[in-house]
């Protein structure tokens, strides 16, 4: 869908459908108000009312959206609107609609004119692409929307939220593919196009070289499938003095059996979105690229199948990691904590002022916290702050967790450095303790998105079921503010 910003009153609109957002308990004013019954109509949250005007005003159709109380005004409730809206537009079946931008004092309409852009885009987003036989109502795509407003700065905010918003698409893309479509080589693929469609500087490493350079967390957990692991490097600009470096890390198993120590056959099909992370790390680079923030973001992907096969790797292997560092193998289940080994300690090659690290890393998170936050644990309060606040004003919340000393020891091991799990207790602590062996003294971040990547729900109007592609507005969030910031 095409996005515009169009500066002309919305009531002199000749459109098939006008939304205007109202506030809770703010009277109508004419023509309004005589085209509604009085006690109709009250402006609560997402709450929507469909008026035929019948010539009373250009538009076609009037559809009022509820903002609720203006002391509650945030970005994140405007885009909530934004995807209902979007949502009756398509219903309606209309090519083209307009939105006039919402007034608060609580909400810049630069950051009004982004959530428009972000919610509308996201709420009208299907992944349809293995389905036969649809109608074209199914079929039914928005061509444009013309957002209203007379502010310079809205044009700027909603050409920000659209490429943040097709970040957040090309994540759920990959993550609802199917295993048997989205493999280690596939993600590589992809990454090349990306590459040449954003002008990135794209490396992919195949089996061979992974064995050559020394990758024996990847080969390792990769071993047991026929789909070979990859390696993918994807940088956006180039370090320069003032210019932060940012790497993002993402989790890529494809697909996740649980390998030897494999799975119950309930619900093993959710894990082809076991790639979450790394998903969203694509969808942030894409948006990086877009939006051309002055930093050098590098997006580094370990991606590999966990399979069970003669080949596999086994409870009780000993795995010698790109650091030199050996992993004791207890839980072959517990494979995404070993490909990010590899994946972290390249990222310090880079000399990153910060590594953020995505991962549907734990079962143990989504105990501890269920699907409303992601878990995070750090080993720098600034940047584990940065991440924090941009959950916040995203909605993408996060909640942090400790590291402290002891949960290091948990994962000793008598026989190599490390092993792979401190057991039952604390699983998603002392899989982050793992991951810190591995990013020296560099500022770190680790996300546990298990229980945000993936939802049975449809929690917001913006998220579907399935894939959510958490993480994306949340990196581009921080790396905004940690840009500007810079300037």
């Amino acid at each position: 869908m095409n996005i515009t910003v169009v500066h002309q009153d919305a009531l002199a609109q000749a459109t098939p459908l006008l939304v205007l957002g109202t506030w809770d308990g703010a009277p109508l004013g004419a023509p309004l108000a005589d085209l509604i019954e009085a006690g109709d109509w009250a402006g609560a949250f997402k709450k929507t009312l469909l008026v035929y005007p019948r010539g009373a005003i250009p538009a076609r159709r009037l559809l009022l959206v509820g903002l609720g109380k203006p002391d509650q005004a945030t970005a994140e409730r405007l885009t909530e609107v934004a995807a209902v809206a979007a949502q009756r537009a398509r219903d309606l079946r209309v090519e083209r609609y307009s939105f006039e931008l919402p007034q608060s004092d609580r909400v810049a309409p630069a950051a009004a004119a982004q959530a428009l852009a972000e919610g509308s885009l996201l709420g009208l987003y299907q992944y349809l692409h293995y389905r036969t036989g649809l109608s074209d109502h199914d079929r039914w795509a928005v061509g444009e929307l013309a957002i209203l407003s007379g502010d310079a700065a809205a044009e700027q905010g909603a050409q920000v939220g659209a490429a943040i918003a097709r970040g957040v698409i090309l994540a759920r893309d990959l993550a609802n593919g199917p295993g048997n479509d989205i493999t280690p080589a596939r993600l590589g693929d992809e990454a090349l196009a990306l590459g040449q469609r954003a002008g990135l500087q794209v490396t992919v490493l195949g089996l061979d070289e992974l064995k050559a350079q020394g990758f024996g967390g990847i080969v390792g957990v990769g071993q047991g499938s026929a789909q070979p692991p990859r390696f993918i490097i994807m940088e956006y600009g180039a370090a320069q003095p003032g210019r932060p470096t940012v790497c993002l890390v993402g989790k890529g198993i494809t697909f996740d059996t649980g390998g030897i120590s494999i799975k119950p056959a309930d619900r093993m099909d959710d894990m082809k979105m076991d790639m979450g992370g790394a998903a969203a790390v694509f969808g942030a680079v894409q948006a990086v690229a877009e939006l051309q923030l002055p930093l050098h973001v590098v997006g580094l992907v370990a991606s590999a199948e966990n399979m069970p096969s003669s080949t596999a790797y086994k409870p009780g292997d000993i795995l010698k990691t790109l650091s030199g560092k050996t992993i004791e193998v207890l839980n072959t289940d517990a494979e995404g904590r070993i490909v990010l080994a590899d994946a972290l300690y390249y990222a310090q090659r880079y000399q990153p002022d910060g590594i953020i690290d995505l991962a549907t890393l734990t079962g143990a998170i989504v105990v501890a916290l269920g699907t409303q936050a992601t878990g995070i644990m750090a080993n720098s309060d600034a940047l584990a702050e940065r991440v924090l606040q941009a959950g916040e004003i995203t909605g993408e919340r996060a909640w942090r967790l400790p590291l402290w000393d002891a949960y290091s020891d948990i994962i000793k091991s008598d026989i190599a450095d490390i092993k792979n799990t401190g057991g039952r207790y604390g699983g998603a602590i002392n899989a982050a303790a793992f991951l810190e062996h591995f990013v020296g003294d560099y500022p770190w971040v680790h996300m546990d998105i298990a229980g945000t990547a993936w939802t049975d729900q449809k929690p917001k109007a913006y998220t579907p079921k399935g894939a959510t592609g958490v993480g994306v507005r949340l990196l581009i969030q921080a790396l905004r503010t940690w840009s500007e910031a810079r300037q």
